[in-house]
């Protein structure tokens, strides 16, 4: 059984996880008020103390297995540490112009507040948002005077980080670094694409970049499974795009071992807004799929594969599991409904991620303690289920797999 050749490794959605990357929940997930959730993509505002303690319940189950936590908030710091002061001066200006802030007045009080402090200072000041009050100086910039003068904010608190699954997905031994659909989140992906460059435990390591962030077409690592070590799946979704998919399959087709990619269609809508959030896989022949997808065991899907000069081959399916029997070569699968089935109970659990696990190996997963009925579920079917604790966490409507991304796992 191999395990990691570099240090990104993945060649599947269940391999037994060796390596994770998260971000604990902090001041970003309160920093913002009812009116400002919509434009956030909020819900709710977490209860940052109980949202930690859940955090932390939920990165020592990983540790207890055997998992290496690693934090995205520590990686930018240490990144920027071992860039020096130009890369530190290059990020700063990027995350400030994709703040609105390309020069200007405010542009240059802004920087000298953030450059003030120490890298990792900085790096959660700018994940938990810069309110007006806290830079003292005059602005006359016409961006100040075209926004609401009673907006609290120069930069916009990302409570969105700790689902650090959206802005880069681990792919065989490279990733791709996202540009991601809404104004919110797009900021993200800076910090992982100084971590890859800049860190000493990914740059001069060959890690290969099958699709960065500079890009108008959107994807995110919600739609992006592994299902094996030469099958993709990639959601068609609120958040990905038919070109961002055909664009990393032809990527990954030139330069990598995968010489498939599954995308399937999903509602574009808040409550299914990634490929995870409907669908999992758990162990080498099961999954877990909200059957509010299914439309009748239907569900639009195309099988991607390598054409001639360079053209993509597309086959149009509407049958998900004898599309996943053949492109996984399995004789059996079992699909497990969210819920049982049952209309209210699925579709409540899965407005709380009933169907978004993460596997930690084969046939073992973690979920939202909440989800009762799918855990209960899960367990008759013969997988191990570790629930964790979830009022707050929930409220992001994201679960475990959203809060986690894979770097290393074994091969299986």
């Amino acid at each position: 059984m191999t395990t990691n050749q570099g240090p990104i490794h993945i060649t599947s959605e269940i391999g037994k996880l060796k390596t994770v990357l998260v971000k604990r929940p902090a001041e970003e997930v309160q920093n913002f008020t009812p009116e400002m959730m919509p434009r956030l993509l909020f819900d709710d505002i977490p209860y940052l103390p109980i949202a930690q303690q859940e955090h932390d319940n939920f990165t020592n189950v990983l540790r207890d297995n055997g998992v290496e936590v690693l934090y995205l908030e520590k990686l930018a710091a240490e990144a920027l540490d071992a860039g020096g002061e130009q890369v530190r001066n290059n990020f700063v200006d990027r995350m400030l112009a994709e703040s609105g802030f390309v020069g200007g007045v405010t542009h240059d009080a802004l920087k000298e507040y953030l450059l003030s402090m120490n890298n990792q200072d900085m790096v959660n000041k700018i994940m938990a948002g810069v309110r007006k009050n806290e830079v003292d100086f005059v602005s006359n910039d016409l961006v100040d005077l075209a926004e609401e003068s009673d907006y609290p904010f120069f930069m916009d608190p990302m409570p969105n980080l700790y689902f650090t699954r959206d802005p880069s997905a681990c792919i065989g031994n490279g990733l791709s670094i996202n540009h991601m659909t809404y104004p919110a989140r797009q900021r993200e992906s800076l910090f992982n694409e100084v971590i890859i460059k800049h860190h000493p435990r990914f740059n001069n390591e060959n890690v290969h970049v099958w699709r960065d962030r500079n890009h108008n077409t959107r994807i995110e690592g919600g739609d992006e499974l592994v299902l094996s070590d030469h099958v993709m799946a990639i959601g068609v979704s609120q958040r990905t795009s038919a070109q961002a998919i055909e664009d990393i399959a032809n990527s990954l087709f030139k330069d990598s071992q995968f010489d498939t990619v599954v995308a399937i269609k999903i509602p574009h809508n808040h409550a299914m807004m990634h490929l995870d959030t409907v669908f999992t896989m758990i162990n080498y022949n099961q999954f877990t799929v909200h059957p509010g997808i299914l439309n009748g065991g239907k569900i639009d899907t195309w099988i991607i594969t390598p054409g001639k000069d360079g053209q993509l081959n597309l086959d149009h399916r509407t049958d998900l599991k004898g599309v996943l029997k053949d492109v996984l070569n399995l004789d059996e699968l079992e699909v497990i409904p969210t819920g049982g089935g049952d209309p209210i109970i699925a579709g409540r659990e899965q407005w709380n991620d009933g169907s978004n696990t993460l596997a930690i190996a084969p046939g073992v997963v973690v979920t939202y303690n909440r989800n009762y009925v799918s855990n209960e579920l899960l367990r008759k079917h013969g997988i191990k289920v570790i629930d964790i604790l979830s009022s707050e966490l929930s409220r992001g409507r994201g679960g475990p797999r959203c809060m986690s991304c894979p770097i290393v796992r074994e091969d299986i």
